[in-house]
């Protein structure tokens, strides 16, 4: 493996190890105003939720690392203590992009980026009409992280009041495929959370799993087995009885693969497969455990 260590590379390269290591990222499409009431827009992908109850919003304006300038969003911030952060959909993507553009401070980014500007109820930045989910923000505190470029200004935001398109919403949740998300990768590179990409994984974290720990050794060393296999089986909330096990080696399946077959383990874990990917996990344990004792 690579070793990185920061202070002996450029910082240019450090930021791309890091933002291609922590990625994908969500951006927030920061809405702000000058102490003239001049309007501004900017994203930032540095950005997260760091609470619900206060629900808190945390997003980072960076020292600019070819020149260690600071960007105009962290002086509006500065000056009035408010912002909106917008959510950035597949549909707004390209017009997000021409409004990260370095402006002068005088320049409105909603003209430049071709978005409509809306009012908020409770702070004096607009919000994004065409963003399908908006947060209006009072700014809690500003932390700085450092002088030199590269450098991050943590801007800690209380949510005051968040506005959700219905169009979105199923039920009582956003629905992932309906906001359409887009995500900030390094470099030039951008994921759509939606389709395809997004995965359905159920674990609870109150009740306790198997764990790993718990599979016979046969089982944690299959060459069948990949890692999110055996990582869905560690997850069952126990490990089949004796009965069980019995019940599955009569079944037709087990009976059709360990009847004059010198490759009954390999072949039984390939069951174990098939029975995963039908979900039918705990039975899927149950050949494995079966396989175990032959």
């Amino acid at each position: 493996m690579r070793t990185i260590i920061p202070g002996e590379v450029p910082v240019k390269d450090m930021h791309q190890y890091l933002l291609g290591t922590v990625s994908p990222r969500p951006i927030a499409f920061v809405s702000t105003i000058n102490e003239d009431g001049q309007p501004n827009l900017a994203p930032y992908s540095f950005f997260n939720v760091f609470s619900s109850n206060p629900p808190i919003a945390v997003f980072s304006s960076n020292r600019r690392v070819a020149d260690n300038t600071t960007k105009d969003t962290l002086h509006n911030v500065k000056v009035t203590g408010e912002c909106v952060i917008n959510a950035v959909t597949y549909d707004i993507v390209r017009q997000m992009t021409v409004a990260s553009v370095g402006y002068d401070p005088d320049v409105n980014e909603f003209v430049k980026a071709g978005l409509t500007p809306i009012p908020s109820d409770i702070v004096k930045p607009f919000r994004v009409k065409e963003s399908p989910a908006h947060m209006e923000c009072k700014v809690r505190e500003i932390i700085p992280l450092g002088e030199q470029g590269g450098a991050g200004h943590l801007i800690v935001c209380d949510v005051v009041r968040m506005h959700i398109a219905e169009s979105v919403i199923d039920g009582d949740r956003i629905d992932p495929n309906k906001i359409d998300l887009m995500g900030r990768m390094g470099r030039a590179y951008y994921v759509r959370a939606s389709g395809d990409a997004v995965h359905t994984i159920v674990q609870s974290v109150v009740d306790i799993a198997i764990g790993f720990d718990n599979l016979p050794n046969s089982v944690k060393q299959s060459k069948i087995l990949t890692g999110n296999q055996l990582g869905i089986i560690a997850g069952l909330l126990k490990l089949p009885d004796s009965d069980e096990i019995a019940a599955i080696g009569n079944s037709q399946d087990v009976a059709d693969i360990i009847k004059d077959n010198d490759n009954a383990i390999n072949d039984l874990h390939q069951l174990g497969v098939k029975y995963l990917d039908a979900g039918r996990n705990a039975e899927a344990l149950a050949v494995l455990l079966f396989a175990d004792r032959l």
